[in-house]
């Protein structure tokens, strides 16, 4: 009873010394943050409590308006009226007022109209409560249509060693490529049609009869090349290139803070100018970045990107981390259909796997649900794939640095899961370890990995030759 008694008197105590103005207001913002970028933008208003919000979007000029409620104007909600780029393609401004006692108003200008998302997370890692404000555009980048407009503006291209072309097969991106290039040159040509997407359960790798081997996989130095075809036809190589974690999702971060997501972003863009200036077997080789900035792409949408373009293979580019500094060395990891390879594998994929709970997915989107449904049917040819470009791609690595494990692991990625691209996750070092923070950071190491990683592509393709396609220029 006693003690009963002393909670009282001092919660008492508690309310007293906060004083009304401490009592009447109601959420506190913490930070904001504007992550600009070409898929969409995004708005993150951070709290210490969940925040109610209306909103309503106006169609002339664009614009969304967006009253919260409970909540005093203060410093950080007035940052960001200046975090806005000029360059940002989406947000023209913001604005932000108090427009009554107990509600903000939030008014973001907009270059041209959006489908917003407006949804709550949860405290996840460092962040607090988040309020998501995600702006797309209605009017998308056809990213075939982008590859098309860049190799037309390509001027010239490295040579890279003749390589064997394989059976012909369905290629909409190839059919899209000629039949542009046939309509600029005949006359009275008819228009270029939509790509059509094949049906995911007709999408097939090179060899529907393997099964994929009891463990874990290193492609060996004498496997033989596939058999040599004549049936050569002029096509784009696509090579996706996935940098990991971005925008509100920093990945993991070095003791002399580094963070992934900024050092696997500028591996990848040099590994991309490297595969731009490549070519397999005279056919020119083009890299599509699922993100090529600082912004957050959900798991499930950097594999749809790579699906969307056609990509021959998908390369997803991270920097491993643990909880000491000891452990070190690069890695590299296929999907495992059942049981990972190791308990460190499955580690790493649960750790990888909780990209989208950090970096912010509207898990109420029916989009989102049905993309992770439908890309949840890996194939046993694909895991066979991905495992002989893992072990090409590991023995190169193992070139110029140390590696982890001296095998290709498995487990169960989520980002892994085409059923229709062999798909490689590549721990380039620790970034835990001072050293190998250092090493990620250097410029001769960042150009030595991209080095290797071109050479353990091109083996591969010297193994496994790029798929001809079944059309006539």
């Amino acid at each position: 009873m006693r003690a009963d008694r002393r909670r009282l008197i001092q919660a008492g105590f508690c309310v007293l010394s906060l004083g009304a103005a401490q009592l009447a207001r109601g959420a506190n913002m913490l930070a904001v943050r504007v992550w600009p970028a070409p898929d969409y933008s995004r708005v993150t208003l951070e709290s210490d409590t969940p925040l109610k919000t209306t909103q309503t979007f106006i169609a002339s000029p664009p614009r969304l308006a967006v009253d919260i409620e409970g909540l005093q104007l203060n410093a950080a909600l007035r940052e960001l009226v200046g975090k806005v780029q000029a360059s940002d393609p989406n947000i023209a401004g913001i604005r932000v007022g108090q427009y009554s006692a107990e509600v903000v108003r939030l008014v973001i200008d907009l270059k041209h109209p959006i489908a917003p998302q407006v949804f709550s997370l949860p405290p996840v890692a460092a962040y607090a409560h988040r309020l998501v404000l995600d702006l797309y555009p209605i009017q998308t980048i056809d990213p075939l249509e982008q590859l098309i407009q860049e190799r037309a503006s390509a001027k010239t291209t490295l040579p890279a060693p003749a390589l064997p072309s394989a059976a012909p097969v369905n290629d909409p991106l190839g059919e899209l490529i000629a039949r542009q290039t046939r309509a600029g040159s005949a006359i009275g040509a008819a228009s270029l049609p939509s790509p059509s997407v094949t049906p995911p359960a007709a999408l097939s790798t090179r060899r529907q009869d393997l099964t994929p081997p009891a463990g874990p996989y290193i492609d060996s130095q004498d496997h033989p090349p596939r058999a040599v075809s004549n049936n050569k036809a002029d096509r784009l190589i696509v090579i996706a290139l996935d940098p990991g974690h971005g925008g509100e999702d920093p990945g993991a971060i070095g003791p002399g803070g580094t963070r992934e997501k900024d050092v696997v972003l500028k591996i990848a863009k040099m590994l991309r100018d490297r595969i731009n200036a490549s070519s397999v077997n005279g056919n020119p080789m083009r890299a599509y970045l699922t993100r090529d900035a600082d912004f957050f792409v959900p798991l499930h949408v950097r594999v749809q990107k790579a699906r969307r373009v056609q990509a021959d293979l998908f390369v997803s580019i991270h920097a491993d981390a643990f909880f000491t500094p000891q452990a070190s060395g690069a890695s590299v990891f296929a999907l495992s259909q059942g049981a990972a390879s190791s308990s460190a594998a499955r580690w790493m994929a649960q750790k990888e796997n909780k990209a989208d709970l950090i970096g912010g997915i509207n898990l109420g989107s029916q989009d989102a649900q049905v993309q992770r449904a439908m890309l949840d049917m890996s194939t046993a040819a694909q895991i066979k794939d991905s495992l002989m470009l893992g072990g090409s791609l590991l023995r190169e690595i193992g070139g110029v640095g140390r590696l982890h494990k001296p095998r290709v692991e498995q487990a169960g990625f989520a980002v892994l899961k085409a059923p229709d691209i062999p798909s490689v996750l590549v721990e380039t070092a620790f970034i835990s370890n001072p050293a190998e923070e250092d090493k990620l950071r250097s410029d001769v190491y960042q150009q030595q990995l991209t080095d290797a990683l071109m050479r353990g592509i091109l083996q591969y393709f010297s193994r496994n030759p790029p798929l001809a396609r079944n059309r006539s220029l």
